[in-house]
């Protein structure tokens, strides 16, 4: 399935390569394990080869195409919110766990847009939102830093400009 060198995502631990498979015993159990190492940390990570669950936070990254059509899809996305704090906690947490990249943008969206709101109120983000905002954003500039060639803190700027481009009219020549 996966093969020594390709570079994937791996749940919330984001951007990681695939740098060996080993044999490896973890609480008396003998298995076969994927070795990651998260490329913005310094930590490994091992998945069990016979573990679809865990196997199954193992994604490939996203092309560079991939990527453009998804930046170029964010001003028409909708947001998700949930006024209930616990539910909303709840849910988004369960976005971050899937990592599904077009959900991601719809909570960077809606709790960017809620973090506007609050300033303008002189309120800041509930601790759990701000965490969650990070998180998410966290887990999506990563892969985007990796596949276009860019930091980490340099993807706002890019995908800001990008859209920025995209919403300019087209002139039309006769």
């Amino acid at each position: 399935m996966f093969q020594i060198n390709d570079t994937v995502l791996y749940g919330s631990d984001g951007v990681c390569k695939i740098t060996g498979v080993m044999d490896k015993e973890f609480g008396g159990k003998r298995s076969t394990y994927y070795v990651l190492k998260p490329v913005y940390n310094s930590a490994t990570i091992y998945v069990p080869t016979d573990n679809q669950a865990l196997l199954g936070k193992m994604r490939r990254v996203l092309s560079p195409e991939e990527i453009s059509h998804l930046i170029e899809s964010m001003p028409d996305e909708a947001v998700i919110w949930y006024e209930d704090e616990t539910e909303r906690k709840e849910k988004f947490k369960e976005i971050l766990l899937r990592g599904d990249r077009v959900e991601l943008v719809k909570i960077i969206k809606a709790l960017y847009q809620h973090q506007m709101k609050q300033q303008e109120k002189g309120k800041r983000l509930h601790v759990a939102d701000e965490r969650i905002f990070k998180e998410a954003e966290r887990m999506l500039y990563d892969e985007f830093a990796l596949v276009l060639n860019l930091e980490p803190d340099q993807v706002l700027g890019f995908i800001m400009d990008k859209i920025k481009v995209e919403e300019k009219p087209r002139e039309h020549v006769s």
